[in-house]
């Protein structure tokens, strides 16, 4: 199967390619890490509060609304087998200067996700360690988690897998003892009641709030495109895509659910910020409130691991497309550890920023380039199928080339109306940042920029990819 070459940095003749080490299944687990399953029982509180008590119905909403755009990243990513993502979609189907613009704003939540887990990380060890200053821990973490992805993919998406496997195991765990604890008449008594979907009280409004808020929970299913150069077979990367959604969706449902079920109300809780470790001591007990905490922060270095993989990968792909000594810098591969490693590197630079920032400040910036993401890649599936290949002839057509992205789209729109008013802030100066970049690339849009897959000069040569 041919491969997508990058540019060389050494400008040699030959050039390193990213390795084809990732089957189906890794690919999956790198996208559940990203997603970070845990997620549901931090955010339970607050989103059981906004909800007046339907947790699991916000999740159902949201993993509905996600299904369409997952549909169209499926599709695009089988059209353009490229790491690039919504970038590469936009450039090759509208525009490259638009898709540039979709690349630099994805890039905006992409860096800022990493820098989230370090931040995480460092909250965690500074409640056990009080006294060691914080600066060490994310110094540690971030190395580690940078030096494991410039190793090699393939370590870090089985190191992803383990993590992913011990925290989807204490879900399990949670959702036994949970089932336990209502046999013996806790909260609404038992797990087959529609009270965790609907009750008197709820209100329509309210749950499209919640099912915002855990929307999010779903950014990573996206993230998947990413390794499309990195897929043995690249046909599996659109399965990879649906497999992660649904899994994680299901997982998400079905903790909530009885996370609900227990706790139909937030009385008795302390801290209805982050209900993690309430609402394990509540159900298992000190030892397993201390084993889901842990399930926690394995959750947080596996997305720490997948979200800083796959934004490198974007920025490679960007550099790769680029001029210049910047782009030649970010499109360089490592010939021994095919990994793109001076992306890599500058992801946990950045990372490092975890340091005197506040998780507050960096949540609030979050966001808008995922929105810009997805409504785009929906966009492009009726750019590409209706007006350039006009194929919208026929029912089945209309359905899967206009309804189907159109709905995502709508979607799409629903959570830009409930985006927070910091992120659509910070995402619109984020955003003239890079139109003053691309004035500057293009001289004032006279000079193009140049998007290319490079598949048609790779050929294969014993065994390694390399430029004809």
């Amino acid at each position: 199967m041919p491969q997508i070459s990058s540019a060389s940095h050494s400008g040699a003749q030959n050039h390193t390619v990213l390795k084809r080490s990732l089957g189906l299944w890794a690919i999956v687990g790198l996208g559940l890490g990203y997603m970070t399953p845990t997620t549901v029982f931090d955010t339970f509180g607050i989103v059981s509060d906004e909800t007046n008590g339907v947790v699991p119905l916000a999740y159902l909403v949201a993993l509905v609304a996600m299904i369409f755009t997952a549909i169209s990243y499926g599709r695009m990513t089988r059209i353009y087998p490229s790491a690039g993502s919504a970038y590469t979609y936009t450039s090759q189907t509208i525009h490259p200067s638009l898709g540039f613009l979709v690349g630099w704003t994805s890039l905006l939540d992409y860096l800022l996700l990493p820098l989230v887990n370090a931040l995480l990380i460092r909250i965690y060890m500074e409640s056990f360690f009080p006294d060691v200053p914080a600066w060490i821990w994310v110094v540690g973490y971030v190395l580690a988690i940078t030096a494991l992805n410039l190793w090699s993919m393939n370590s870090t998406s089985k190191i992803n897998g383990i993590l992913v496997v011990f925290e989807v195991v204490l879900i399990g765990v949670f959702i036994v003892l949970a089932w336990n604890a209502l046999t013996h008449g806790d909260g609404n008594g038992s797990a087959f009641t529609s009270a965790p979907l609907f009750h008197d009280g709820v209100d329509a409004s309210a749950v499209i709030s919640g099912a915002t808020v855990v929307c999010f929970s779903f950014i990573g299913f996206d993230a998947i495109t990413m390794y499309t150069e990195e897929a043995k077979d690249t046909n599996t990367v659109p399965k990879a895509i649906v497999l992660a959604l649904i899994i994680g969706g299901a997982i998400f449902f079905a903790a909530a659910w009885f996370g609900q079920s227990v706790f139909p109300t937030l009385d008795g809780f302390e801290n209805t910020d982050d209900t993690l470790p309430e609402m394990a001591l509540k159900v298992g007990g000190e030892f397993f409130k201390i084993l889901f905490t842990s399930a926690a922060f394995a959750a947080t270095v596996a997305s720490s691991l997948s979200s800083h993989a796959s934004v490198s990968r974007m920025i490679y792909v960007m550099g790769r497309n680029g001029a210049g000594p910047v782009s030649r810098f970010f499109s360089f591969v490592h010939p021994k550890h095919r990994t793109p490693s001076f992306a890599v590197v500058f992801v946990g630079a950045v990372s490092m920023l975890a340091i005197p920032f506040t998780l507050e400040f960096i949540s609030s910036m979050i966001n808008f380039g995922a929105l810009i993401a997805f409504t785009f890649v929906n966009l492009t599936v009726v750019v590409l199928f209706v007006f350039r290949r006009k194929e919208f002839r026929t029912p089945r057509q209309v359905v899967t080339n206009i309804v189907l992205p159109v709905v995502g789209m709508a979607f799409t729109g629903i959570l830009w109306a409930n985006l927070n008013i910091d992120a659509l802030t910070y995402g619109v100066i984020w955003l003239g940042i890079g139109i003053a970049c691309l004035l500057v690339m293009t001289r004032g849009f006279r000079r193009p920029i140049n998007v290319s897959m490079r598949e048609e000069d790779a050929v294969e040569l014993d065994g390694e990819s390399v430029t004809a």
